[in-house]
């Protein structure tokens, strides 16, 4: 084998190699934390009523200190009759934690507890 082949196919090793490292997928692994909230609502509740459900999670992460972000749009919930999902992420685990005793909190659940029938909730972190 020739010098000129073999540069030629060290040359393309490389390339392959570094096509493969820059296709490679890239992911972080946040500390902030998920809270991930599914619900049935009561049968009947209207939709005026669970709007504003929804809504108020977003006004309250505007007072809560920690929240970082809010998932809002449900597009798909499983469960039996399960009609929403939204999600609360938070900074790290000490703003979860005080995001219960929260007056903004409270507050929001005197028009989330009346028309909830059941929920459930995942917290996610790393």
């Amino acid at each position: 084998m020739t010098l000129r082949n073999v540069c030629l196919s060290a040359a393309a090793v490389l390339l392959l190699g570094a096509g493969i490292l820059i296709g490679a997928n890239k992911f972080g692994r946040p500390q902030t934390v998920l809270h991930i909230v599914t619900v049935r609502f009561k049968p009947d509740t209207s939709a005026e009523q669970r709007q504003a459900v929804i809504d108020g999670v977003a006004t309250m992460a505007g007072k809560v200190k920690g929240i970082k972000n809010v998932w809002l749009k449900t597009l798909k919930v499983q469960g039996e009759n399960y009609n929403n999902a939204f999600v609360i992420e938070f900074e790290n685990e000490a703003a979860f934690k005080a995001y219960d005793n929260d007056p903004a909190h409270r507050e929001w659940e005197k028009s989330y507890l009346p028309v909830r029938d059941r929920s459930t909730t995942h917290d996610v972190t790393n």
